[in-house]
Order: C-alpha cells, then sequence, then structure tokens
C-alpha cells in the first residue's frame, strides 16, 4: 500500500508542473520564472517536456495498480527524480542560483528519488519481483522449490 500511495502522489504532483511546462508555456513560463517562451523552437521542447512528464505519470500509476510493474515504476521514479536534481545541482554550480522554486523543486526530488530507491529495497526484499513458476502436470508431485515429496 505504501508503494501505491507513493506511486500515485509522485503523478499527481507531477502533473501540475508537466501542465505548467507545455499547455501554455509562453504564459505560464512567464509568470512563474519570467522566461520569454518567444520561438517555435522553445515552445516545442517545452511541450515535449510535458509529453516526458505525462509518460512518467502513466509508468507510475500503471505501477501504481499493477503489482508486476510496481519495481519499474519505482526504479523509473528514481531515476526520474534524482536525474532531474543532479541536471539543476550542476546548473547550480554552473549558473549560479536560480528562481526559489526551483531549489524547492531540486529538494523534492532528492528526497522522492530517495524514496523510490528505499521503496524498491523493501519492494524487491519482499520477493515481489521474483517471478512464480507455472506448474505442469509433469511437475504436480513436487513442492514449489522442485522437490519431490518425502517418501514415508
Amino acid at each position: 500500500m505504501k508503494i501505491r500511495a507513493f506511486l500515485v502522489l509522485c503523478a499527481i504532483g507531477l502533473a501540475p508542473v508537466a501542465l505548467s511546462y507545455g499547455v501554455v508555456p509562453a504564459v505560464s513560463l512567464d509568470v512563474l520564472f519570467g522566461i520569454t517562451v518567444d520561438s517555435t523552437n522553445l515552445a516545442n521542447i517545452m511541450r515535449a517536456i510535458m509529453g516526458l512528464y505525462f509518460g512518467m505519470i502513466v509508468i507510475w500509476l500503471w505501477g501504481a495498480f499493477s503489482r508486476s510493474m510496481a519495481g519499474p515504476a519505482l526504479v523509473s521514479c528514481a531515476v526520474f527524480m534524482l536525474g532531474l536534481a543532479a541536471g539543476r545541482t550542476l546548473s547550480f554550480a554552473l549558473d549560479g542560483m536560480p528562481h526559489w522554486l526551483l531549489v524547492v523543486y531540486t529538494v523534492i526530488e532528492v528526497v522522492l528519488g530517495t524514496i523510490a530507491i528505499l521503496l524498491y529495497r523493501i519492494h524487491i526484499s519482499t520477493g515481489a519481483e521474483r517471478c512464480v513458476p507455472v506448474e505442469h502436470p509433469q511437475s504436480a508431485h513436487v513442492d514449489r522449490l522442485g522437490n519431490p515429496p518425502a517418501q514415508p
């Protein structure tokens, strides 16, 4: 249940960011960050980022409601969040401090990426990622580890 709640929270949290980047980037980016979107190329890049974000949301929601996809969803969440945080941190070092909201995003991304890793480790330690063998008629007389029944 923790994994489901976490992945749904990440998906819900990312949706407004995706929309703000791509629906009307000339308006939202100017209001939020003072960025002027004055070319088709920049608008296209921002809408592509919105599409990427919604793609991640789909994977996370899939993982939230499908046990077999929970592991991949957690891994993708960790890579996504920590990758964004790493890029932002590099920008802090090379470009200086950005708008305060982008600093907040960085902190949130580090926290959520770390939580995703911890939940993934719990997920795999419970055996959720192990394949469950399919029983075949020939193997009906073995236990779940493949051992024959004990002889009397």
